[in-house]
């Protein structure tokens, strides 16, 4: 059905986003005979990379290109199944109640209390910070939110616009710019020489036999379009005194500026794991991927029970292992709803899951050959680690000097973490920052411990809350 104008108060199944993880699991649920609803913070479905695929003003599909397409199909399946769609829900809290879950959700600023049985996480990918000095200046963005604006506004960068970064989406952002006859003044591929086949050779061949590899290199052709490259860049800055003026980059044993009006900044994606983080999810440091990752069994089913975690926000595998990944975890809640028994779930999902292998092949070549370089994701001296707080390097190394050994110590010392974003954006360089300080690992390190609310809410939401008796009493639980 299409989006919902009232919340029931009670399902048998809530997903968390909807991008195509969320939204293949929404659909294989409903199919399924689960009473299900999707919430998403957006006001159309897509996630981030189907973002505005059913209101962007570009028409021409050559323009984002096939894939970004794909997109529609999975929005058509999910407003035409019998899942409940609730846009523009932001999911803030969840209660454990008996063997199910009260969700704290705020729709157009009101907050409503929804009990669930089982919960799919599909909270999906975010980019990876890249604190390099003078980031925080006006001007400086990420090549995700570039992307953004080209696909819902048809926005495209201007006069004196440096892109700086490496990895597959910023070939893919390029390849659209070109195709939209947009270039730029340089591309600094920050990817380290020694790092683009030396280390990742091993996988060459899982890479070669996968879907990856045709696309790959029609996208480079397409990507190298866009503006002149310069490889093997060493060391980035964005100068400026109120916005950014100037780009100064090392490469080929030069340091060389460059005047510029715009800097866009990119070194790849991360899990977005701080809805599963809060929920208690186990989580494990992915040293290939250099970040966090939730632990999740062949089926998504998280460390918590009654979780469920699917797509990237599982772990980066891209936008159709995710889709299959969706399907997955809808047959793993209908298993422990008791839709199905574990083996028509084995049976059911054993065509999802051979296409999300087929997804998966190839995809730990390009995390070893995008890996970014140590100083690129773990900065020093002034430059801005926690953007919230304005904590520089500096100050979170001098803390670990007095005595700080984790990142929730931290919070008590310089508020890290403890800003809007709730540590998305500084979470890793923070533990990063303190492992190397102390001669250890980000694994032995940990992540922030979040807690409730995940998203920022107004004293308006919460008075909105059930707070009578008889509201409580309209929360209908649901059967065990």
């Amino acid at each position: 059905m299409s989006a919902v104008d009232a919340l029931k108060p009670s399902y048998e199944l809530a997903v968390i986003g909807a991008g195509p993880a969320g939204m293949a699991a929404a659909v294989a649920a409903a199919q399924r005979g689960v009473a299900t609803i999707l919430f998403d913070e957006q006001a159309s479905p897509g996630g981030q990379i189907y973002r505005g695929v059913t209101t962007t003003p570009l028409r021409r599909r050559e323009l984002l290109g096939d894939d970004y397409w794909h997109g529609q199909g999975l929005v058509d399946a999910l407003l035409g199944c019998a899942a409940d769609y609730a846009p523009r829900s932001i999911v803030w809290a969840v209660t454990r109640i008996g063997d199910g879950f009260e969700l704290a959700v705020s729709r157009d600023g009101v907050a409503h209390l929804v009990r669930v049985a089982h919960l799919i996480v599909a909270t999906g990918a975010q980019e990876r910070p890249f604190p390099i000095p003078g980031w925080t200046l006006p001007g400086v963005m990420t090549v995700g939110a570039a992307q953004i604006l080209l696909k819902t506004a048809g926005l495209v960068p201007g006069d004196g616009t440096v892109v700086a970064g490496s990895g597959p989406l910023l070939s893919l952002v390029l390849a659209q710019f070109a195709a939209a006859g947009v270039s730029v003044d340089a591309v600094l591929d920050t990817t380290p020489r020694d790092r683009r086949w030396r280390a990742a050779w091993r996988d060459v061949i899982g890479f070669a036999t996968s879907p990856y590899l045709a696309k790959g290199v029609a996208l480079l052709r397409r990507a190298r379009a866009a503006g002149r490259v310069v490889r093997g860049v060493e060391s980035l800055e964005a100068i400026g005194d109120h916005r950014i003026e100037r780009v100064r980059y090392r490469a080929g044993g030069q340091t060389i500026e460059l005047a510029c009006t715009s800097l866009l900044l990119h070194q790849g994606v991360v899990p977005n794991i701080n809805f599963a983080n809060a929920i208690g999810c186990e989580q494990r440091w992915d040293e290939v991927q250099a970040c966090f990752v939730p632990v999740v069994d062949a089926w998504g089913a998280s460390s918590v029970p009654g979780v469920t975690l699917a797509g990237d926000g599982a772990g980066i595998a891209g936008a159709r292992a995710a889709e299959a990944h969706g399907r997955i975890a809808a047959l793993n809640a209908a298993c422990a709803i008791g839709r199905i028994d574990p083996a028509q779930r084995d049976a059911a999902g054993a065509a999802a899951q051979a296409d999300r292998a087929r997804w998966l092949r190839g995809r730990r070549f390009l995390d070893v050959m995008y890996r970014p370089a140590p100083q690129y994701r773990i900065p020093v001296g002034d430059t801005v680690v926690c953007r919230c707080e304005e904590v520089t390097a500096r100050q979170v190394l001098e803390s670990v000097r007095l005595g700080c050994t984790g990142p929730n110590q931290m919070k008590s010392f310089l508020r890290c973490g403890m800003g809007p974003c709730q540590g998305r954006f500084c979470g890793l360089t923070v533990s990063e920052l303190i492992a190397k300080e102390r001669g250890s690992t980000p694994a032995e390190i940990g992540h922030y411990r979040l807690r409730f609310p995940i998203k920022p809410i107004t004293l308006g939401e919460l008075a909105s809350l059930p707070q009578t008796e008889a509201s409580e009493q309209a929360v209908v639980r649901l059967p065990k």
